[in-house]
């Protein structure tokens, strides 16, 4: 088979597949293009290591911070 239409059909399979994803996230059983709201162990470091370079901005990490503690008191979060 010619290179082209290998290269056609794994452009075919991953559209496929993204379809699939998205229909997957459309009936809320995984998270594919829409975050789920949670943030991640990589973000929070970042978090940490900017409040030292820049304490001015400090209350907004606060800010955030008291956010997501309303958020994970209050459960999930409505659809």
């Amino acid at each position: 088979m010619p290179g082209w239409l290998w290269l056609l059909l794994a452009a075919a399979g991953l559209y496929a597949l993204h379809r699939l994803a998205l229909w997957m996230e459309g009936r809320g059983w995984i998270y594919w293009t829409k975050s789920s709201g949670h943030s991640t162990r990589a973000g929070n470091a970042l978090l940490e290591i900017q409040e030292m370079l820049e304490p001015s901005k400090r209350h907004v990490i606060e800010m955030k911070r008291d956010a997501k503690a309303e958020r994970d008191d209050a459960g999930d979060k409505p659809d």
